[in-house]
């Protein structure tokens, strides 16, 4: 299986953070699948190290560095990744998401026939297969 890490998922995966589930532990660790890191959350952790150094410790040099050492792939965004940004859609009278990291990583997932794993809730609500809860 192919599985694209949200943001906060690669972190904690790569600190090995107590908030990491035991289902995406298992699914990470599982020597079956290929896990893939996002130049969107490099991006993203870039932008949140700027901003906040003191939550955000490290920037987007190092995590690229973190992930290759644990030994996942990258996966460059890419123009139909974007096209299918147009392609998600919510309930109505879903909560709003307004975060742009999220969407395109769920885009990405869905065009590349990828396992998406978060602990956002409100992704979910986008009702993709490609998204599990963890």
């Amino acid at each position: 299986m192919k599985l694209l890490l949200d943001t906060h998922i690669l972190i904690w995966a790569l600190n090995d953070d107590s908030r990491l589930s035991k289902k995406a532990r298992n699914l990470i660790l599982n020597p079956r699948n290929v896990v893939y890191y996002s130049s969107v959350s490099v991006w993203e952790v870039s932008i949140k190290h700027a901003l906040h150094p003191e939550n955000v410790s490290f920037g987007a040099k190092e995590l690229t560095t973190y992930c290759k050492d644990a030994g996942f792939s990258p996966l460059e965004l890419r123009e139909e990744h974007v096209f299918a940004l147009e392609t998600l859609a919510r309930p109505d009278d879903a909560p709003k998401h307004n975060d742009p990291f999220d969407r395109a990583l769920v885009a990405q997932a869905k065009t590349e026939n990828m396992t998406f794993l978060t602990h956002d809730l409100l992704i979910p609500l986008y009702q993709e297969d490609c998204v599990v809860w963890v």
